[in-house]
This record gives C-alpha cells, structure tokens and sequence, in this order.
C-alpha cells in the first residue's frame, strides 16, 4: 500500500477531516449549487467576482462530486478539504476584508508569508488547479457516453494536477484509477433522484463554460505575482 504525501500540505500526511461547511441550502443538487454561486461571481464587479465565499462554495460542491466517485478520489478530496478549511479559517477572521481571493493573496504577500507550505496563497493556487481537474473531468464525462471513465480521468489528471504532484502522489493517483465505479453508477450518483439526465447535462456544461474563465482569471493574477509555479514538495 502506497503510503500518500500529501501534495499540497508540503510533505505533511493529511489529516481527514469532515468537509467545512458553508451557508446556504445543502439539500440543493450539487451542480446546481455550484452554478449558482459562479452566476453570482460572473454578475458582480471585480470583488465579486473572485468572491471567496462563492469560491469555496464551487469547491465544496467539487468535493461532493468528487466523493461520488468513491475511494479513488479520496487522495485530492482531503486536499481538497484541508485548502477549503484553511481559506475559510482566514476568511472568519475578517469577512469584509478577506471577502476576495485576491485580498487574502495580497495579505500574505505583504507578510511575507505567501510561499510558505501552509499559506493560503498556496490554497488559493491548488483550489484553482483542482476546479481546472473537475472542470476538464465534468466536460468530457457529458461529451462522450461511450467515453471510459478511467481514460476520462487519466487524461484530465494529466492536463491539470500531474505537472505539479510529485511522483508519490502520481503513484497513488495510478492505484486508486483501479478503484473507479461504473459510468452509469457515477452518473446516477451525479443525477441526485433526478430524472432527467439531458437537463443535468446542460447545467454542467454551463458550470464548466462560466467556471472556466474565472479560473483563468485567478491563474492570470497569480501569473502577476509570479506565485503560479509553486509545486508540492
């Protein structure tokens, strides 16, 4: 069994913890919930739209996504979770300060801390890469039925989170693809008791299409401050 650094905490071991939980109605379906909170980002100005609160409400929903999945996500889920309860910690501490992703980057950047292993900077950056995963993920699962979820998963792992995990991460990610459940399993699992699967493929493509170019956007203003580079040790 492949003993599993954590690839965001710096070489720590994760530590699992419950997902952190944010307003809002958690009974809504999850994709629904995500596209919501990014429609609420695209209709505000510039604070608005790197909303901290939105954006950890996007990445909650990614989460339980992700969960569906079964055991084989669990290696980006605890870091998932860990960089969810690390931004909304600092964002507890002051809401009308820390309300912008970019404020929390700027903070750190005047301490000083922003490089440091267990920065919220370093959050910011691994979130982004992650909802980058889950976005490429989500688009290729609706595009193509007959499409093989391994496959599906390799290659969006290898588009988005691989060029920054070290090889232990990589190895472990490489076991738990044994673990991935049926296409129609996930995709009953996604549906919620819905039943109609062309209304939930429609939601998803307009999250992956609005998601996008914000995520863009946050890769853009990191780029700025030469903080995009940073890799897990």
């Amino acid at each position: 069994m492949i003993k599993m650094k954590s690839a965001i905490l710096g070489g720590q071991l994760p530590k699992f913890i419950d997902p952190p939980q944010m307003d809002g109605d958690s009974k809504a379906p999850v994709i629904q919930t995500a596209l919501d909170a990014v429609r609420q980002m695209r209709s505000g100005g510039d604070g608005c739209r790197f909303s901290t609160l939105h954006f950890l409400t996007i990445c909650n929903s990614a989460v339980t996504i992700l969960d569906k999945i079964g055991p084989t996500m669990r290696v980006l889920t605890q870091d998932l979770r860990q960089n969810i309860e690390r931004l909304q910690t600092m964002y507890k501490t002051n809401p009308s300060s820390f309300s912008s992703l970019t404020e929390i980057v700027k903070e750190e950047i005047e301490e000083g801390s922003a490089r440091k292993p267990l920065s919220c900077t370093r959050a910011v950056l691994w979130l982004t890469r992650s909802m980058d995963f889950v976005m490429i993920f989500l688009s290729k699962f609706v595009a193509d039925a007959d499409r093989d979820l391994v496959q599906i998963i390799e290659e969006s792992y290898s588009a988005t989170l691989q060029p920054w995990h070290g090889w232990i991460s990589s190895a472990a990610y490489k076991v738990a693809l044994k673990l991935i459940p049926e296409r129609k399993v996930l995709m009953n699992l996604i549906m919620e008791e819905r039943e109609d699967h062309g209304a939930i493929k429609e939601e998803i493509n307009s999250l992956v299409s609005s998601f996008t170019p914000i995520l863009n956007e946050i890769h853009a203003f990191l780029v700025t401050l030469r903080l995009d580079r940073l890799k897990s040790s």
